[in-house]
């Protein structure tokens, strides 16, 4: 990952639920050796060593309603996440304007990805691994722009 703002995503099969959001969370955005298995121990530590592994930087997470996020096989967790510089941010309930994702979403699926024909799911996959790539490509431009007008 670079220094700025970043946007990352996983093919997922089936539901997501709060084992995988746990997993992602642990393995793609903290880079947890060991993902969701190793937490408890990064976190909690042996004896005195409270937390054994912290992220390098710090990261907030911000999280809408969704019922995995609001599992306490996950949200359980966010003390244990916080430990290892994970922080859960939870947005008001019904306030998808709040909610950048939205908009990534919004754009993604009407200017990046218009063409919806495709004949396989490998083929529906490519598709938004581009058009998710180009979502990436403009945020972290307009990070970059932001910093040097700043």
């Amino acid at each position: 990952m670079g220094t700025g703002p970043d946007l990352l995503w996983e093919h997922t099969p089936g539901k997501i639920d709060a084992k995988v959001l746990l997993e992602f969370v642990c393995c793609r955005l903290a880079g947890l050796p060991g993902g969701a298995g190793a937490l408890a121990l990064a976190a909690d530590g042996v004896g005195a060593q409270l937390p054994v592994w912290r992220r390098s930087r710090p990261c907030t997470v911000v999280l809408d309603n969704a019922s995995a996020h609001l599992d306490k096989a996950f949200k359980g967790r966010s003390d244990q996440l916080a430990r290892i510089g994970v922080e859960l941010f939870y947005l008001p309930p019904r306030s998808h304007e709040l909610n950048d994702i939205e908009r990534v979403w919004r754009s993604a699926k009407y200017e990046d990805y218009p063409h919806r024909g495709h004949t396989s799911v490998d083929a529906i996959a490519a598709a938004v691994d581009q058009a998710l790539a180009r979502q990436r490509t403009h945020i972290q431009g307009s990070a970059a722009n932001f910093t040097r007008t700043a």
